[in-house]
C-alpha cells in the first residue's frame, strides 16, 4: 500500500496531465496502483484485518453483563467469566466495548437570567489551617457564586453542620446585600438531602423568601459554575500562600476575590463585577427583620460551671450554678445569659475538646468554694429563750401535776 503522501504526489501528478504510465515509472509503482490513487477519494488507510484473540471466547458473555451492569469494574466482570490472563488486556478490551452499552446523559446550556439564581458549594482547600490547639486541620470554605453575573463570595466555616452553613451563608448574603430568588445546592448533609430539609434550613430560607433547590444526584451541569471556580481557586489563589490562621486565611481569601471579580469571564466576556448591578436589581431585599441563627441551648448550669458547644467547653460565671442559662454562638463568639443579663463571653474555638476558661469565673469559683467550706456561726440571742411553761403546757403539765 502506498503512503498518503505518494497518493497525493499521484493525484497531482495525473491532474496536471502527465500519463499515468510515465508517473507509475517514475515513481517505481505499478499502473494499477495508479489508476487506484486516482480514483479514490480518500486517503489509503491501513486497517488491521481482524482476527481471534484471547478475549473473543469471552466476548459475547462481557457483552451480556455489559447490556446489565454497564458500569461494573472491568475487575468484577473478569472474575465473573473465568478470565484468568492480563487483567490489563481483559480491561483494555472491556474500555472498547463500554461506551456501546452506556447510556447518554447530554448535558445542555443553561442560560442564567439576572438575579435567579446562586450557587452554593464547600471548597476544602489543600491546606491544614493552624488550630488554637497546635493541631492543624482541613476546613471547609463556604463559596457562593451569583450565576448570571459569576460574582463570587467565600468564606471559611470552622463545621459543616448546620449552623455553621446557615451562618456562613447570612454572611455572605449580607455582603452580596441581596437574596438571589434561588440557591442550588448538592445535597450538603447539613443543609438538606432530596426532598427533606436539614433543622432550621426551611425557616432560614422562609425567612429570606427565597426558594432552595437541592439538586438530583448526576445533574453536575446546574452547579458546573460554582464547581469550576473551587478548581481555579486551588491553581490560582492557593500556590505558594501560607496561613497561620483561618482569620488570616479568610482575610487573604477576601484581598483576592476582590481582584479576581474585577477579571474579564471567558464565557460572558465580562468582569464580575460590572454584571453585579444588573444582577442585583433582579434579586430579593434583605429581609426587614433580624435573623436568629447559629447555635444555641438552654441548659442547667452545673457544679463544674462549664458548658460544652462542638465538642469544646467554656467556662460561666459559677455564681450562676445550678440556675437555666441561655447559650448561644457564631462563627465568632460564644456567649452565655442568665435572665438576660451575659455571664460568659468567650472568642470560638474551632479546634475539639478544648477546655477554655475566664480568669475571673476562676477568681469567683476559688471564693465561692472558700466561703463554703467555711463551717456556719449557730445564731444566738435572747429571741431563742422560751419560758419553761410552754414546754409543760406542751407536754399537759399544768401545776406540777399530768391533766
Amino acid at each position: 500500500m502506498i503512503s498518503v503522501e505518494d497518493w497525493a504526489l499521484i493525484r497531482r501528478l495525473v491532474a496536471d496531465g502527465v500519463p499515468r504510465r510515465q508517473v507509475a515509472q517514475d515513481l517505481g509503482i505499478g499502473r494499477a496502483t495508479v489508476d487506484r490513487a486516482v480514483v479514490s477519494d480518500r486517503p489509503p488507510k491501513y486497517e488491521r484485518r481482524s482476527v481471534p484473540t484471547a478475549f473473543t471466547p469471552f466476548e459475547r458473555r462481557v457483552r451480556v453483563m455489559l447490556e446489565e451492569h454497564p458500569d461494573m469494574p472491568a475487575t468484577v466482570i473478569a472474575e465473573r467469566v473465568g478470565w484468568d490472563g492480563s487483567i490489563t488486556w481483559f480491561r483494555d478490551n472491556v474500555r472498547q466495548l463500554r461506551p456501546q452499552y452506556r447510556r447518554i446523559d447530554p448535558v445542555d446550556r443553561l442560560e442564567w437570567a439576572p438575579g435567579d439564581a446562586a450557587q452554593c458549594d464547600l471548597w476544602f482547600p489543600p491546606f491544614r489551617i493552624p488550630l488554637e490547639d497546635g493541631t492543624a486541620k482541613l476546613l471547609p470554605v463556604l463559596v457562593i457564586t451569583a450565576a448570571h453575573s459569576r460574582f463570587m463570595l467565600g468564606r471559611m466555616i470552622p463545621t459543616r453542620t448546620t449552623e455553621d452553613l446557615l451562618l456562613g451563608s447570612w454572611e455572605l448574603i449580607q455582603q452580596l446585600e441581596r437574596v438571589p430568588r434561588r440557591l442550588l445546592w448538592d445535597n450538603e448533609v447539613g443543609i438538606g438531602r432530596g426532598k427533606r430539609f436539614a433543622g432550621g434550613v426551611a425557616t432560614f430560607m422562609g425567612t429570606l423568601a427565597t426558594k432552595l433547590v437541592l439538586l438530583p444526584p448526576r445533574d453536575p451541569e446546574s452547579k458546573g459554575i460554582v464547581e469550576r471556580r473551587n478548581g481555579w481557586f486551588e491553581t490560582s489563589f492557593m500556590p505558594g500562600r501560607v496561613f497561620t490562621s483561618a482569620a488570616d486565611f479568610n482575610t487573604q481569601f477576601s484581598d483576592w476575590l476582590d481582584r479576581a471579580n474585577s477579571r474579564v469571564v471567558r464565557t460572558t466576556k465580562a468582569s464580575p463585577v460590572s454584571r453585579l448591578e444588573a444582577d442585583r436589581a433582579a434579586m430579593l431585599p434583605l429581609p426587614p427583620v433580624p435573623l436568629h441563627l447559629g447555635w444555641r441551648n438552654s441548659v442547667r448550669l452545673g457544679r463544674d460551671y462549664y458548658i460544652r458547644l462542638d465538642s469544646n467547653d467554656y467556662s460561666v460565671d459559677p455564681r450562676q450554678i445550678g440556675r437555666i442559662v441561655d447559650v448561644s454562638a457564631d462563627l465568632e463568639r460564644v456567649r452565655v445569659r442568665s435572665g438576660g443579663r451575659i455571664v460568659a463571653d468567650h472568642a470560638r474555638v474551632w479546634a475539639r475538646g478544648m477546655t477554655i476558661s475566664d480568669p475571673t469565673h476562676l477568681q469567683t469559683a476559688a471564693v465561692l468554694r472558700k466561703q463554703f467550706q467555711q463551717p456556719r456561726r449557730a445564731a444566738t440571742g435572747d429571741d431563742l429563750t422560751r419560758d419553761l411553761t410552754d414546754y409543760d403546757r406542751a407536754f399537759g403539765i399544768i401545776d406540777g401535776e399530768m391533766s
